[in-house]
């Protein structure tokens, strides 16, 4: 499984992915799952996945080929005027990939499906944030739904519905997806460090701060331990709850 998340701030974009990936509790192993295409300057694209891993290992392969010798039929990523165009040209190339696979063609037997979040800036368009599905259709994050989520979503999503706010600065929102990514870690094995992070600031046209957190960074252990006891400590203060009297 796989726990990747996007967000879109008021002045860039934020994302982190887990590396973890399995097929079985006996055969766990590390990938990469954010991927970037950058033009300094002219474009900076940031691309996470989760779903099959052959899958979107062949289409990242494919957007990077493809980038080299662009053709009429085989547009290039480098080379899209709009993140629009770039949601569209990722979205038929995930849908072209399953369809390759799978013996339902375009239907997609649910063993090849992926999903992908795609956020980035082309040239003076604005910052966007696009959540991408096996059918190679998408939709774009907006002021009610300035974050996306795929793989492993539900137990870090309460943090983020609580939690994030548009404003934040991007220290605070790194803050706040370790937090949702530690309450997914604690409750599914299939999701673990380290975990990749890519901040991106509106209008630099470049790669921002990048890192990666790994198992025994002491940060992360921090804020681990530190959300536990707040959350012990929040819920003790608390009314306390009394059966109704008989």
């Amino acid at each position: 499984m796989t726990y990747c998340v996007g967000l879109k701030l008021d002045h860039g974009l934020v994302f982190m992915s887990d590396t973890r990936t399995n097929s079985g509790v006996d055969n766990i192993s590390t990938f990469r799952k954010m991927f970037h295409f950058e033009v300094p300057n002219d474009r900076c694209i940031t691309l996470m996945t989760a779903g099959n891993l052959a899958t979107t290992q062949a289409v990242v392969s494919l957007l990077e080929e493809r980038g080299k010798a662009p053709d009429a039929r085989n547009p290039s990523i480098y080379r899209a005027e709009s993140m629009f165009q770039v949601a569209t040209l990722v979205g038929d190339t995930l849908k072209e990939v399953i369809s390759t696979h799978a013996d339902a063609g375009q239907r997609a037997s649910a063993t090849f499906n992926a999903t992908m979040l795609l956020g980035g800036q082309v040239g003076d368009g604005a910052p966007r944030l696009f959540l991408i599905y096996p059918e190679g259709n998408f939709i774009e994050a907006g002021d009610d739904t300035p974050y996306f989520q795929i793989g492993e979503t539900k137990y870090g999503k309460p943090i983020l519905v609580r939690a994030f706010d548009p404003s934040m600065s991007f220290e605070e929102a790194v803050k706040l997806l370790l937090v949702s990514f530690d309450s997914t870690i604690k409750a599914n094995l299939s999701v673990g460090l380290p975990l990749d992070v890519h901040v991106y600031d509106t209008d630099s046209l470049r790669m921002g701060r990048e890192l990666r957190i790994q198992a025994d960074d002491p940060y992360f252990d921090e804020i681990s331990t530190g959300w536990g006891v707040a959350l012990r400590n929040a819920f003790a203060e608390l009314p306390g709850f009394t059966f109704p009297e008989a």
